[in-house]
């Protein structure tokens, strides 16, 4: 798995305002990505995992509702803490409507933003934590040992797995019978900021249909949903 830090997309385009937030962000130990409007975020959104997104309401080009709500359209239940200068409860009602998971009226207190921010990323990641499968995995007639990086598949060979096959299919198969997104992927197989394309972990989900499918045209176990991500059946 990846130990990397929380990562946090920060959009807010006050530059006065997004400087000593990103700052004080880092002192905690956050890796903090800049967008500075609504197509950048949206742009970072389909890129990048985040663990938290700090959106402000009020942004040029495409605001932060429409934001908030087209990361929501897109099945992606990233944390949104919403920042805006309108702090009626009208407003506040409306941002959570659309897919924030707290609001915050500027101007506020530096404090009570971090420990929000501390509290929906601790939050996220007990939702993400699956209990552990163990060093051993059977399904069918294959079994797979993540601690030895091999497998014995369906037909009684022996497939050595790299590093890489073996964190991916314990990643699938801890998300049994849900999709896990391309960007999750990313996060905890390759690490952030390093991007393969779709194309590179399609080619690992056919490997995986090679390896333990009896016939890997109808795959039983191992799913592509398109534009979305992948899926281990069990």
């Amino acid at each position: 798995m990846n130990d990397n830090k929380a990562n946090i997309l920060l959009v807010e385009d006050e530059e006065n305002l997004h400087e000593p937030l990103k700052l004080n962000l880092e002192m905690e130990g956050y890796g903090v990505t800049s967008a500075y409007d609504g197509s950048e975020a949206i742009k970072a959104v389909a890129n990048e995992y985040f663990d938290l997104i700090i959106l402000d309401v009020m942004l040029p080009e495409m605001d932060g509702i429409t934001v908030a709500e087209t990361i929501r359209v897109n099945n992606n239940d990233v944390p949104i803490l919403m920042l805006s200068a309108k702090s009626s409860s009208t407003d506040r009602v409306l941002g959570l409507k659309k897919g924030a998971d707290d609001y915050l009226a500027k101007p506020f207190n530096l404090e009570e933003l971090l420990l929000r921010v501390d509290k929906l990323i601790n939050k996220n990641k007990k939702l993400q934590d699956r209990e552990s499968i163990g060093d051993t995995y059977t399904f069918g007639h294959n079994t797979i040992d993540f601690k030895a990086q091999d497998a014995i598949a369906y037909d009684g060979k022996k497939v050595e797995l790299s590093k890489k096959e073996t964190m991916l299919l314990k990643l699938l198969i801890e998300n049994k019978n849900e999709v896990v997104t391309r960007e999750k992927i990313l996060q905890v197989v390759w690490g952030y900021n390093v991007y393969p394309t779709t194309r590179t972990i399609d080619n690992f989900i056919l490997n995986f249909r090679k390896y333990f499918e009896e016939d890997s045209r109808n795959p039983q176990y191992f799913h592509s949903v398109r534009g979305v991500g992948y899926k281990y059946v069990g």
